[in-house]
């Protein structure tokens, strides 16, 4: 038997109505969620005969709808899999291969009793990729377009059955509309939300469209609109009770139209009214936010302020669900957005669940919404045979664009349509556009890959490095556009609808991009990829890990580049969302000679609703806190008020920092009262952190002298034991386990002279992981130059280097004992031979394995880098060692903190303390972990790191920074960590009793 026709015909499908609004009405409705019987099979030609009412399928599996149904069965039903961009089969347009799997779905359901008043309509909302629908034997149509809703009529297929009916469903994971539907995610095929059957009273409403306006130079809120419906259902109200308005329409064809002063709806007052819409056989209850959206030159505003989005783009996906929608979970994640101050959400690469936008309408967010559509795989072709650019696909693409804004028209949140992602350019996507913008007029389109401006009312551009900002908002040539074009993107408003590539640990660089949309005017901000990582939840044997591409066996897959968000697959957030909070506060905070300056960089709030407190601090604790008036301000203005002296006031006795957070004064729907917004420090009295210098070294010793609790190798030249706890170290450390920006490659938007977009070393070529590894640094070997013992120290010097390179550094470590502490000067000093920058240059101290608390004082709560540091202040704090590190799924570098003063690292029964003290003015940092980085490089998840046998104490001068170059800007070339001599000074005091370290320390370990 041959694929069916309806699999490659590049039509919408067939069978639906008319697509309609989502509205809430008081009509009856039957959800037929549930367990369905299901059967698997590998190819789509089948024979049909399981539609009919008198079947057999009591041999048949239970599946749960909705679900994917990759997720079920152990493997029985295929598994999921993961592309970026190349399709998962042959590229030949329309076709699928004739291995195409295939899910067949029956429900018997009892006839609702509401059935036979009225219409009724089998509703859809999401099903991958394309189905086949039958009810009680009869065939009632084709749906496509994965993610949007389809209804068809029902109401003679009902009739002809007996009290039970019986509805068949054939759902096909490949079809035509795959072509579309290349979006960077798990295939994941099923019906996977929501199937209802719903009533259409007689004298019903069929569809209703209101535009709520608001005028904010008077004040007034504008309703305007139509209501589709028979001429029975007239005289229909449309009335907001609230506002004291009411209309009664006539008959078909009579417009809404009602005006009254009225609160405006936005992203951070989002102010709702309940419209009660009542015709003679049903009632709708809609929530309107009054706004409007316009484009002025460059500027994008709303209720006439421009609108800077500091937002993130969200995938529907959870690690046990894949994209089956769970209203409470969606729910807390808009909850923690709100909380990290993300403000706008980018609806990746689809329209969500449709639940998901009335909590955007309620919670406040800006939305652009996405049309389901990305044909990204045609690009590997040279984008030959792209849809986008072919006539034959033109009805497929409106279909899906009208079914976008048709099902969301009414929801304020949404202020801008997508007509989706990467999908080249052409003729479809402009027909897209005009058909959006014919039919809704109030939002502006938006599509990236519209380069030059031609269809889309908004320039929009992905992961433009800051240098490639600044040519943005230059003068001179603009790569992609003629000299005319340039001119015109130019004058449109400017976003990123994709930037800073949250993968792992970072991303990096986000107070850089902050710092551009301060710049200039028509920068319009953006929207961080993304919001949550896509692992899927795995138990075996080996305990509970997170899988991604490649885990499921794919023939073709991109690993764990669907691991890139802000958040966790777990729900954990990430030291990359502390950062973006920081980065993005809805208000600036600075402090100059005693005097707080707040800046309002909100869109509609002023500064009533918040609270200001400043704190001084000494040496990281014994606070003095006052609450400051701070006088009002509107959006974008800014007020400066003297802080009280009580805060201000000298505290001698070591470093003194000035704390100033902005606080919830009372409480939000999205969190209670004291949750800080933003945060500021500034250093009062910061006394430098000298260490006691060495006694001169005798020269003529070799013999082996034990500084006072202090035990040495003579071999090895390394520090033994201190005291009752054995202590291996210190070696020097060049490497870190590579981030996945660390092993990125460059997918920026465009390339230009700008280092930005090269490698961490400033040219074109492979990553800095790769550089790395390539120079040795993952496998350095220590050369024992010297080692020398006198009365007065010790003095250990190493040549280090790896096999088959010629480039090297020397370490030298100088020892002595002083005020009962022992003191160690480490210094390090680079070959000339180097080419490629440094991921550290620190120590490494192998530590008993119980020794996992630590308390410290310096930088924190959370890790810091180069490029991410806005987050962090400077203080004491304690965590245990896995509290230290955010553990990425797939084992990376993490938990650096910068600015160590003293850190104590205890458990049962003993301790070592280790102080650090500034050079050249700088002090550094230290990461704990339970592996060496060697270990974590070369583990794949989590649970594959092996046993931890030691805690690994890390201390370095400095690191290299993460930037976002996993699919974006490489680090900022002030972030760079070049070769060059580094000194690192310690005190170190052990306490307690001791338990030896399990195994040898090897210099290389």
């Amino acid at each position: 038997m041959a694929t069916p026709e309806y699999l490659t015909d590049r039509s919408p499908g067939r069978g639906a109505l008319p697509p309609r609004a989502r509205a809430h009405s008081d009509a009856q409705s039957t959800s037929l969620n549930g367990a369905w019987r299901f059967r698997y099979a590998p190819r789509a030609d089948g024979p049909t005969g399981f539609a009919e009412p008198d079947f057999d399928d009591t041999a048949w599996d239970s599946l749960p709808v909705p679900t994917h149904w990759v997720l079920h069965g152990d493997g029985r039903y295929g598994h999921p899999a993961y592309t970026n961009v190349a399709f998962p089969f042959p590229v030949d347009p329309p076709h699928v291969p004739d291995e195409n799997p295939t899910g067949d779905y029956r429900l018997r359901f009892d006839r609702p009793d509401w059935v036979g008043s009225g219409r009724a309509i089998l509703r859809f909302d999401g099903v991958e990729s394309a189905f086949r629908v039958w009810l009680n034997g009869i065939e009632i149509g084709v749906g496509k377009g994965s993610r949007l809703p389809i209804e068809f009529d029902v109401t003679e297929a009902l009739v002809a059955g007996g009290r039970t009916d019986v509805l068949a469903v054939r759902v096909h994971q490949w079809s035509d509309g795959s072509y579309l539907e290349d979006q960077d995610q798990w295939w994941l095929p099923g019906i996977f939300r929501d199937v209802t059957l719903l009533q259409r009273p007689v004298g019903g409403i069929d569809d209703v469209f209101l535009r709520a306006d608001f005028d904010h130079r008077t004040g007034m809120g504008l309703l305007t609109g139509e209501v589709s419906a028979p001429a029975q259902a007239y005289p229909i109200t449309v009335e907001i009770a609230e506002l004291g308005l009411r209309q009664e329409l006539a008959g078909p064809g009579e417009p809404i139209d009602l005006a009254a002063p009225a609160q405006p709806w936005s992203a951070e007052e989002p102010r709702l009214y309940q419209v009660i819409i009542s015709a003679a056989g049903e009632t709708l209850t809609e929530r309107v936010g009054f706004r409007t959206v316009r484009i002025d030159g460059d500027r994008l505003s709303v209720n006439g302020r421009q609108v800077i989005f500091r937002g993130v783009n969200r995938h529907e996906v959870l690690a046990d669900r894949g994209r089956v929608f769970d209203p409470d979970a969606a729910r807390a994640d808009l909850i923690m957005m709100k909380r990290h101050n993300v403000n706008a959400i980018r609806t990746s690469h689809y329209p969500p669940h449709p639940d998901l936008l009335d909590l955007c309408d309620e919670l406040g967010f800006w939305v652009i919404d996405e049309c389901d559509l990305e044909t990204h795989g045609f690009e590997l072709l040279g984008w030959r045979d792209n849809p986008c650019d072919d006539g034959r696909w033109r009805g497929a693409l409106l279909d899906r664009i009208a079914r976008t804004v048709e099902r969301d028209k009414n929801h304020p949140s949404v202020i801008i349509w997508s007509l989706g992602n990467e999908s080249g350019t052409g003729e479809n996507l402009a027909a897209m556009a005009n058909w959006a913008r014919g039919r809704d007029g109030g939002r502006p389109i938006h599509y990236e890959g519209d380069r030059t401006g031609a269809y889309t009312d908004l320039y929009s551009r992905m992961y433009a490095s800051p240098g490639q900002v600044e040519v943005i908002f230059g003068a001179g040539p603009l790569p992609g556009c003629t000299a005319g074009e340039a001119a015109r993107v130019r004058a449109m408003p400017f976003l990123q609808c994709e930037y800073a590539h949250a993968m792992g640990t970072g991303p990096g660089a986000l107070d850089v991009y902050d710092e551009l949309v301060e710049a200039y005017p028509g920068y319009h901000g953006g929207f961080v990829w993304e919001w949550r990582d896509h692992g899927l939840r795995r138990r075996d044997e080996r305990g509970e890990w997170y899988a991604y591409g490649g885990d499921f066996g794919e023939e073709l897959h991109d690993g764990n580049f669907v691991l890139d968000g802000l958040v966790r697959s777990d729900g954990v957030p990430s030291p990359g969302l502390a950062e973006f909070a920081a980065v993005n506060a809805p208000v600036s905070l600075t402090v100059a000679d005693g005097v707080l300056t707040v800046r309002n960089r909100q869109h509609t709030r002023g500064l009533d609703h918040l609270r200001f407190v400043a704190c001084s601090e000494l040496d990281g604790g014994d606070p003095v806190e006052a609450e400051v008036a701070v006088p009002a301000a509107g959006p974008g203005e800014s007020v400066s008020v003297t802080l009280p002296e009580t805060v201000l006031a000298p505290r001698p006795g070591g470093e003194c920092w000035l704390r100033v957070r902005a606080e919830l004064a009372a409480d939000e729907p999205w969190a209670g009262a004291g949750h800080p917004v933003a945060e500021g420090q500034w250093p009062l009295t910061v006394p430098a952190r000298e260490a006691p210098r060495p006694a001169q070294f005798d020269p003529t010793s070799t013999e082996h002298a034990p500084l006072g609790a202090a035990e040495f190798d003579p071999a090895t030249g390394l520090l033994t034991a201190l005291g009752e706890l054995a202590v291996t170290g210190p070696i020097l450390e060049l490497w870190r386990a590579p981030t996945d920006n660390d092993r990125g490659a460059i997918f920026g938007s465009f390339e230009l002279a700008d280092p930005a977009t090269t490698g961490g070393d400033g040219v074109p070529g492979p990553s800095s992981a790769q550089r790395w590894a390539e120079r040795g640094l993952d496998r350095l070997k220590h050369r024992l130059v010297e080692f020398r013992a006198a009365a007065h120290g010790i003095v250990a010097t190493y040549r280090v280097g790896a096999a088959a390179t010629r480039a090297y550094a020397d370490l030298t470590c100088r020892w002595w004992w002083a005020d009962d502490r022992l003191m160690l000067r480490a210094e390090v000093t680079p070959s000339s031979d180097w080419d490629c920058t440094w991921p550290r240059i620190g120590l490494r101290f192998g530590l008993p394995a119980e020794l996992d608390e630590a308390a410290w004082f310096g930088t924190g709560p959370g890790e810091s880098w180069p490029d991410s540091r806005r987050a962090v202040r400077v203080g004491r704090f304690a965590a245990g060692i896995d509290e230290l590190n955010f553990a990425p799924t797939r084992p990376q570098e993490s938990g650096h903190r910068a600015g160590l003063r003293e850190l104590t690292l205890s458990g049962p029964g003993r301790a070592l303390t280790v102080e650090a003290y500034a050079e050249a003015g700088r002090l550094p940092g230290f990461t704990i972990a339970r592996h060496t980085p060697q270990q974590v490089a070369a583990a794949a998840h989590r649970h594959e790191l092996p046993a931890p046998e030691r805690t690994w104490l890390f201390v370095d001068a400095d690191v290299h920074g993460l930037g976002s170059r996993s699919c974006g800007p490489d680090v900022l070339p002030e972030a760079q960590l070049w070769p060059r001599a580094e000194a690192i000074t310690l005190a170190l005091r052990a306490a307690g009793n001791n338990r030896p370290v399990q195994g040898g320390a090897g210099l290389s370990d």
